[in-house]
């Protein structure tokens, strides 16, 4: 099968293969083997939409926001148990590994892959329908992750590991590799990694086999390549593979071994440098291994899937002068590292809850595991002390000014998003009352943050109408009692809210049918919202959403959606969005996007 090359080489996997680090060290100019981020300088403003016709709306200054078109298009039997200990079993060598078969009721077939079912919150498993596999896989390849949604991009992530049937035109193992490689650039390291393993190894493709790989690295966890090693060095072009075979026989108990494929492996100058030295690192980690390796960062000036997977998996720490060059999506994988410190986590996971990856509950897990850590920085135990004070504190009051000093704290943006979700439901604590109405807007937004929908809605009589609590309850408030009227849409604006927010809440209203539905004509026009504009994007969207296909339409939602923040996303991409989530019965999803577009804007 011919291994996977696509145009979009720096998006994939040309730029991020142990093959391609290795040829570039041949030629002794470091290329990146990591996606689009690593290494790579500050990203520059976006181009406009006219420079990438495969990119979402951006928003020009005294320009109309415009929706982006899109490129052309049996289960196991139960084991008797056993009443009395048994011997345990002589291993197997690796040749009997690769002889033996699985019986055909432990084999799982490519035609369904996946993690979860729906009854543990996945999606059903035809949520593709009869879309077309090959269009499905480019235009996972094409989205530029991370998104702008941190709630989108939590449901992107159930959908790409549901069990879900492969669709049409493609290998399942070769889908497989798609969705655990998009998983990976959005910062779902763990995710990508219970993909992969979705798929027997029986079945792998040289597609699934270079993903594997990376997902091994990402996850700091290079044995994870043994399984895959004898059938990979030969199906895949990967010069990891042959290093991949000397760290699997360190680890394994044989340093004999392990020498002699090293030795081999430097003569052939399959590696040098820190690269070499760091597998040299893994495979003296083995039982009886007796190679004691110093590495240095001195003369590396970029970081590497290669290094950082290697570094995380041997404890090595990896400057903060090569961190600061990475995307956003590697400090989530980061967060996910039991290997690294929790003081040294922290950052980290901050940004990987901003992103979607972490949840309140994990952050607030972190926090209380520094709290009394030895190694934790002054401020890291101040912020725990605080946060439990947010929840212990004798009265609202008290609470409530604690919440104050968290939400300010931090100085960007990002910074401010993370502690509203570590804040969450301290935030639900608090009762509503008018003398606290001030703090209703943090409040609430904070609390969405969770999804706590129901605490959030409490404060409906307590605020008042046109203000941003009241604008992010009637977006979001489950039991709302009837849609808005024109006059209560406009009056948002009115009360101070900017255009922008202005045109993001009628959005919301409108792709969720909470506005009357006779004037959203009318209210799109006086916006400026030009929901009525068609594009294959749109047309794309509106129809999976009426094939009630909910994986297609998660998918064309993170296309438009593909952008560094808010600020960059069309309110037409937010109504097309909400209205298709809602009408495929993702109606809780398409309230949390919403909500936070006019919360983040």
């Amino acid at each position: 099968m011919k291994i996977w090359r696509t145009s979009a080489a720096a998006l994939a996997l040309a730029g991020l293969t142990a093959g391609g680090m290795l040829a570039a060290q041949e030629r002794d100019a470091p290329e990146s083997l990591l996606p689009p981020g690593f290494g790579d300088p500050a990203p520059a403003p976006a181009p406009a939409p006219a420079e990438r016709p495969d990119a979402p709306a951006q928003p020009r200054p005294g320009a109309p926001l415009t929706v982006q078109p899109l490129p052309a298009p049996g289960p196991a039997p139960s084991p008797t148990p056993t009443p009395t200990p048994t011997p345990s079993a002589t291993p197997l060598s690796a040749e009997e590994l690769l002889a033996y078969e699985l019986p055909d009721y432990a084999r799982r077939s490519t035609a369904r892959v996946g993690a979860i079912g729906v009854d543990s919150g996945g999606l059903p498993a035809n949520g593709f329908g009869d879309a077309d596999g090959v269009w499905l896989s480019r235009l996972m390849r094409h989205v530029d992750a991370p998104i702008a949604s941190r709630w989108l991009s939590i449901a992107l992530r159930r959908m790409l590991l549901s069990r879900l049937d492969t669709p049409a035109r493609v290998n399942g193992a070769d889908f497989a590799a798609e969705r655990a490689w998009l998983l990976l650039r959005m910062g779902e390291a763990v995710a990508a990694r219970n993909v992969v393993q979705g798929v027997d190894v029986e079945n792998h493709t040289p597609k699934l086999y270079q993903v594997a790989m990376q997902v091994a690295l990402a996850t700091g966890d290079p044995a994870a390549l043994c399984p895959l090693e004898s059938l990979g060095r030969p199906t895949s072009p990967e010069r990891g593979w042959v290093l991949a075979e000397a760290m699997c026989a360190g680890l394994a108990g044989e340093p004999r071994r392990a020498a002699q494929l090293a030795d081999a492996a430097r003569r052939a100058r399959v590696a040098r440098g820190i690269d070499f030295l760091l597998a040299e690192k893994v495979l003296g980690a083995g039982a009886q291994g007796r190679r004691a390796v110093t590495i240095e960062w001195d003369d590396v000036e970029q970081l590497t899937a290669w290094r950082y997977g290697l570094a995380m998996a041997t404890g090595v720490e990896i400057p903060d002068r090569l961190i600061e060059t990475v995307g956003p999506h590697v400090p989530a994988w980061t967060a996910q590292m039991p290997i690294v410190p929790a003081f040294r986590r922290l950052p980290a996971a901050e940004r990987a809850a901003a992103l979607g990856v972490l949840s309140n509950l994990a952050l607030v897990d972190l926090l209380g595991v520094l709290e009394t850590a030895d190694d934790a920085t002054a401020s890291q135990a101040s912020i725990a002390r605080d946060l439990r004070l947010a929840y212990t504190a004798p009265n609202a009051t008290e609470r409530l000014g604690v919440l104050r000093q968290l939400w300010d704290e931090p100085d960007t943006p990002e910074g401010r998003f993370a502690r509203q979700i570590l804040t969450a439901r301290a935030a639900a604590t608090i009762v509503p009352a008018a003398e606290r109405a001030e703090d209703a807007p943090r409040l609430v937004a904070s609390m969405l943050t969770a999804g706590l929908d129901r605490p959030a809605a409490r404060w409906r009589d307590m605020v008042a109408e046109g203000s941003d609590a009241w604008a992010l309850i009637a977006l979001t408030d489950p039991a709302a009692r009837a849609p808005l009227s024109a006059s209560a849409v406009t009056g948002y604006q009115g009360a101070g809210a900017s255009q922008r927010k202005a045109q993001l809440f009628f959005a919301g209203l409108a792709g969720t049918g909470r506005v009357t539905e006779s004037t959203v004509s009318g209210l799109a026009q006086s916006l400026g919202v030009a929901i009525g504009a068609e594009n294959a994007w749109v047309r794309a969207i509106r129809q999976a959403a009426e094939a009630d296909q909910p994986a297609t339409v998660l998918l064309l939602a993170a296309v438009g959606m593909q952008a560094s923040d808010w600020s960059r996303v069309a309110p037409e991409s937010l109504f097309h969005i909400t209205a298709a989530l809602t009408r495929v019965g993702l109606e809780g999803e398409a309230r949390m996007i919403a909500a936070e577009a006019v919360a983040r804007s």
